[in-house]
C-alpha cells in the first residue's frame, strides 16, 4: 500500500468520526431544544401568575409608599406639637422658679423684718417694763423690811443681833 491510499484510507477514518461527532452533536441539540420547549411550557403558565404577583406587589409597594409619607407627615407635625409644648412647658417653669425664688425672697425678708421687730419689742420690754418693775420690787422690799422692822417693836436679841452681824462677816 502506498502512502497515499493509507492517507486517503486516514482521511476517510477521521471524516467518519468527525460524522460521527457531528451526528452526537445534532442529537444533542436536538435534546437541548426538546428540553428548552419543555421548560418553556412549563415557564408560560407561571409567568401569568408572575405578573399578576408584580402588579399586586406593585400596587401594594404604591399604597404602602402613600401610606409611609402620610404617616412621616403626621409624625412630623406630631413632633412639632410636642416640641412647641415642651417649649411652652420650659418657659412655665422657668416662670414659676422665678416667681418662686422672688416669693422666697420676700418671705425671707419678712421672716427678717419679723424678727427684728420682735427683737425690738423684747428689748423694749425689758427696758420699759421690766426695769422700772425691778425697782418697784426693790423700792416695795425696802418698804415691806422697813414696816416689818417698825411694826416689831423690840429690840432685836443680842443672840439675833450676832447671827445677823455673822451672816455678813
Amino acid at each position: 500500500m502506498d502512502n497515499q491510499t493509507i492517507f486517503l484510507a486516514l482521511i476517510a477514518v477521521f471524516v467518519a468520526i468527525s460524522a460521527a461527532a457531528m451526528i452526537f452533536q445534532a442529537a444533542m441539540l436536538y435534546g437541548v431544544y426538546k428540553a428548552s420547549r419543555e421548560l418553556r411550557d412549563r415557564i408560560v403558565p407561571l409567568t401569568v401568575k408572575v405578573d399578576a404577583l408584580v402588579e399586586s406587589s406593585r400596587s401594594a409597594v404604591d399604597e404602602a409608599r402613600i401610606q409611609i409619607v402620610e404617616i412621616t407627615t403626621r409624625t412630623n407635625q406630631i413632633l412639632d406639637v410636642a416640641r412647641q409644648q415642651m417649649e411652652t412647658v420650659e418657659e412655665l417653669l422657668d416662670d414659676a422658679s422665678l416667681r418662686t425664688r422672688r416669693q422666697l425672697q420676700n418671705a425671707e425678708a419678712v421672716v427678717e423684718d419679723a424678727l427684728a421687730r420682735t427683737q425690738e419689742t423684747v428689748a423694749l420690754v425689758h427696758k420699759g417694763i421690766l426695769s422700772p418693775i425691778r425697782g418697784i420690787n426693790g423700792v416695795a422690799a425696802g418698804v415691806r423690811a422697813a414696816l416689818q422692822f417698825l411694826l416689831r417693836g423690840t429690840r432685836p436679841s443680842p443672840d439675833q443681833v450676832t447671827v445677823d452681824e455673822e451672816m455678813f462677816i
